[in-house]
């Protein structure tokens, strides 16, 4: 997406969120305790989608995690395969 989104971490709710062109996409999250957060639903209005919003929305969601010393459940099939894919990262493997 060539435009910067402007992203607010609401998290009393527990999402990270964006709106572009007057629809909502947002992250949603469930803080698991013991500093672990499992992320379960990413949701871009189908009038948004291809314009790398969700890619936006999780990256802010990972960048928050690894500040606050979080680990993350992917439990959403879309951050999953992106942390898969993301540079730099590697699964654990101990």
């Amino acid at each position: 997406m060539s435009d910067a989104l402007t992203i607010h971490h609401d998290q009393a709710g527990h999402q990270f969120e964006t709106t572009v062109e007057g629809d909502r996409a947002y992250l949603a999250y469930m803080d698991l305790g013991k500093q672990t957060l499992d992320i379960y639903r990413t949701f871009v209005p189908s009038s948004l989608r291809g314009r790398g919003i969700a890619a936006a929305l999780t990256e802010h969601a990972l960048q928050y995690a690894e500040r606050m010393g979080y680990t993350v459940i992917p439990s959403c099939s879309y951050v999953e395969r992106y942390m898969e894919r993301r540079p730099g990262e590697a699964p654990d493997s101990e």
